[in-house]
């Protein structure tokens, strides 16, 4: 499932779909493995249509990330996606995580308002992908999964 979302949307993941068919079984497996981290899958009409991945921030680590957020075509606008997201939230809030910061193509329309629907709001802070596809910029969003009048 991973390697249909990076030949059907390669614009929105930092990885290139040619490093990861060349991924041995190995390493998959030890990524499904990692501790402080989760993989969802999205299943619709008992076929594996989405997933997520939940794990400590790249940056900071006593955040949660979003990555690699990806829904199938044919099961875009079923909801689908919008449960892998709140799947992701609920695990950060159960990890202790107040915020889950992720990042999105600022061309991916769709996929902001999906996150904004699940209460994520701009950082502030952009980026763009390594050379040769430089020309892709994405911003930052954060999501507080933590009330501010009951944090101590």
């Amino acid at each position: 499932l991973r390697l249909r979302a990076l030949a059907d949307a390669p614009d929105a993941f930092w990885a290139i779909l040619d490093d990861d068919e060349r991924k041995p079984d190995e390493a998959w497996q030890a990524d499904l493995e990692a501790e402080d981290q989760v993989t969802l899958l999205g299943v619709l009409d008992d076929v594996d249509a989405g997933l997520v991945f939940g794990a400590r921030h790249h940056e900071r680590v006593e955040e949660a990330g979003l990555y690699g957020m990806w829904v199938a075509p044919e099961a875009r606008g079923t909801g689908l996606a919008d449960a892998l997201v709140h799947g992701i939230i609920d695990w950060a809030r159960v990890s202790g995580r107040q915020y889950l910061r992720l990042d999105v193509n600022d061309t991916n329309i769709a996929a902001q308002r999906l996150y904004a629907r699940c209460g994520a709001e701009p950082s502030g802070r952009r980026d763009t992908f390594p050379p040769p596809r430089d020309h892709i910029t994405e911003h930052e969003l954060v999501i507080r999964l933590t009330d501010e009048t009951t944090a101590e």
